[in-house]
């Protein structure tokens, strides 16, 4: 295939051009050095055209039902006049490094519609169920002119939070009746949802949703009083309770850019961004360093054995990366 400009990269995105928005996402997904230059060319062009949409994380407990409520959820989106793009994380196959669940495959009405895209990508074991680059493909997405970036993660746990640090609004989908709800879920996702939804509250599982409702509003008025997230139920499969939440969706986010917290947030995020950037330039430069690679396999093996400290191992590879660092 022909390597393209960054005049036909940023041509192209602005467009709406899907073949070109999709090679552009694959440009800054490389790791090969370089693609890195023309990716942050690219991206740096972009930069005016983007922050027109609205950025929603969707987590969720395993069974939820995710890829259902985003199926839902996009199709409502759409019926409304709205482009959506929805970003589907998947766990990495530990042999060839891809997405192995196939979100598109599980959102079938939304993966043929014409005002939505959907870009499935690895997490490649990053922390927080996100793909490394999550951030740079939200903003492609938005300078080609979609109105809302849903993000959906790999699953609920404590890395789970990092997903808050890149939108503008975080969706938690719980379930009730799979035993004592609050169990099932760490304590740093609830700290951090702004609308804690309880899917599959449909047939005789509507009472139990019900109940659940009420047992996280009595515990969220605790863990976060003053602060508690709206909590609410709904039904993918059925399709109910989708537009009462997107309004409770839009109604927060309205509320947050019009007090400026919405722009706050945003410029906290990119700082933020900047020294998730540095720390990961960091380890990479601190893998590659000639000295610590040979001195890495010993030391590993020494703190194994009982030799060595893991605070002394670390203090000898600190020092030979940093030589001002005492060893």
């Amino acid at each position: 295939m022909k390597p393209l400009s960054a005049d036909a990269y940023v041509e192209g995105v602005r467009a709406g051009d899907r073949t070109v928005l999709a090679r552009a996402i694959t440009l800054v997904e490389s790791e090969h050095p370089r693609h890195a230059a023309l990716a942050q060319e690219v991206l740096t062009r972009l930069l005016p055209h983007t922050g027109n949409s609205r950025r929603v994380g969707i987590s969720g407990v395993p069974g939820v039902g995710k890829s259902t409520f985003i199926d839902a959820l996009g199709m409502h989106l759409v019926g409304a006049g709205k482009r959506v793009a929805v970003l589907a994380i998947d766990p990495s196959s530990s042999v060839s490094g891809g997405s192995i669940l196939g979100d598109k495959t599980r959102m079938a009405r939304l993966s043929r519609a014409d005002n939505a895209y959907i870009r499935p990508s690895p997490s490649s074991g990053t922390l927080g169920g996100v793909a490394r680059k999550t951030r740079e493909t939200l903003l492609l997405c938005e300078a080609a002119g979609f109105d809302v970036v849903l993000v959906e993660t790999v699953g609920v746990g404590q890395s789970e939070t990092v997903v808050q640090e890149m939108v503008d609004f975080y969706v938690v989908l719980m379930l009730a009746g799979a035993g004592d709800e609050l169990q099932g879920i760490k304590r740093g996702i609830l700290e951090v949802a702004d609308l804690i939804a309880i899917n599959k509250a449909d047939g005789d599982n509507a009472p139990r949703a019900e109940r659940a409702r009420a047992e996280y509003r009595a515990a969220l008025h605790l863990m976060r009083p003053g602060a508690e997230p709206v909590i609410t139920t709904c039904s993918a499969l059925e399709g109910q309770g989708i537009d009462t939440l997107w309004d409770a969706v839009e109604t927060q986010v309205a509320r947050r850019a019009a007090s400026g917290e919405l722009a706050r947030r945003r410029t906290e995020q990119q700082v933020g961004w900047m020294w998730a950037m540095v720390h990961d330039g960091l380890r990479a430069a601190l893998r590659a360093h000639p000295e610590v690679a040979s001195l890495v396999p010993t030391l590993e093996r020494d703190v194994r054995e009982g030799r060595a400290t893991p605070t002394s191992a670390a203090l000898r590879v600190l020092g030979a990366f940093l030589p001002q660092t005492p060893a």
